[in-house]
């Protein structure tokens, strides 16, 4: 496995955005497109209740690819990944602010700002000029959606393609029933483990975390966890989750961005390649609800770059024996958890593609 480096970076948008945001860098100092113009840049952005840090074994095997693979291969310059502003350790910065205006209601189209105020330079530490870039979307469920939302503001984005995994995509008529199930699952779910190898052991146990990858789950004892006392809980001791159970719930209650990016995505599609990417498991967005989207959101499946599905992998991280209404809760799916190497090689697959720039090895 290649030895990635990374960078952890605060940015600073204010005054215009009032949330900070935190990213990560990776990179392979040794592969050769390090300094290429002409490399991608992936930019990651993650679902609700995760870090940016959720990605790292897929990155880590992206790159195992990169470094394994003879003949032709995608030429990658580097990786990032973002996290949204009342997640990771962004919420930890912005735990005051995100208690002005945040609450009850967490909009998705924040994290699509603070994406574009990130890639955009609109702010102070980050040293990187990404309009030079050759960019590469990559997201999942909300994230997606988000994604989507940042080519609306100005100046312009302009990604050279999108890896949209369970785009969160849904009628009008369809979010209220689903945002329901979600508050109520993220309203009751624990939030406070006596350490974070108490936390471990707990998760291990219990669907959905119980089918991780384990690489996945240990990053998501580290980074989505955050030592006692907080601002949410004052007077407690141990360990709680870093995107608190009233930020995870504020997202959930947003019904406006899912239905209106619905709309957006036949012209979206048209300007930017985009490949759709679902769990063969149709339990959290049922196969009817994906195909209607994929008829009347992006206007028919010619219209999409690719549209892959990945084999007993549904949106909810859970066990195909595990039914929808006995979760103990709302912790979703990116591939990159349960099928973090098999996600890895969709990407590989998808940015070798002839659009892409390719090595000779």
């Amino acid at each position: 496995m290649p030895a990635l480096t990374f960078e952890s970076y605060v940015f600073d948008p204010r005054p215009d955005f009032p949330l900070l945001l935190t990213a990560k860098r990776y990179w392979d100092p040794s592969f050769p497109h390090v300094n290429d113009p002409e490399a991608l840049t992936l930019i990651f952005a993650h679902g609700t209740s995760f870090h940016k840090e959720i990605y790292e074994p897929t990155i880590e095997d992206l790159y195992t690819l990169l470094d394994d693979t003879q003949g032709l291969r995608p030429k990658i310059r580097e990786a990032w990944s973002i996290d949204c502003p009342n997640h990771g350790d962004a919420a930890l910065l912005n735990e005051e602010t995100l208690r002005w205006g945040y609450e009850p209601i967490f909009g998705w189209q924040e994290y699509a700002r603070g994406i574009h105020a990130f890639l955009c330079g609109l702010g102070t530490g980050a040293d990187v000029d990404f309009r030079t870039r050759r960019l590469v979307f990559i997201g999942h469920s909300f994230s997606a959606v988000a994604l989507v939302f940042a080519l609306t503001y100005q100046p312009a984005i302009k990604p050279e393609r999108f890896i949209l995994l369970e785009i969160m995509c849904l009628r009008p008529s369809a979010v209220a029933k689903l945002m329901k199930f979600l508050t109520d699952g993220s309203e009751s779910r624990r939030d406070v483990w006596s350490s974070r190898e108490d936390a471990y052991m707990s998760f291990k146990t219990r669907q959905p975390w119980k089918g991780w990858d384990d690489r996945v789950l240990r990053k998501y004892v580290e980074h989505a966890l955050t030592a006692l006392p907080s601002l949410e809980y004052p007077d407690k001791e141990g360990v709680t989750l870093k995107c608190t159970r009233r930020q995870e719930t504020a997202v959930y209650r947003d019904t406006l961005a899912s239905s209106v990016v619905y709309r957006m995505m036949s012209s979206i599609v048209k300007r930017v390649p985009t490949h759709l990417i679902y769990g063969g498991l149709a339990d959290y967005l049922p196969r009817d609800v994906q195909d209607e989207f994929l008829r009347d959101g992006v206007g028919g499946e010619q219209n999409l770059a690719s549209l892959t599905r990945i084999p007993n992998a549904g949106h909810l991280v859970r066990s195909p024996a595990c039914r929808l209404g006995s979760l103990m809760s709302p912790i979703l799916l990116q591939a990159a958890q349960t099928h973090p190497a098999e996600f890895a090689q969709i990407i590989f697959d998808i940015l070798g593609k002839s659009k892409s720039p390719v090595a000779r090895l």
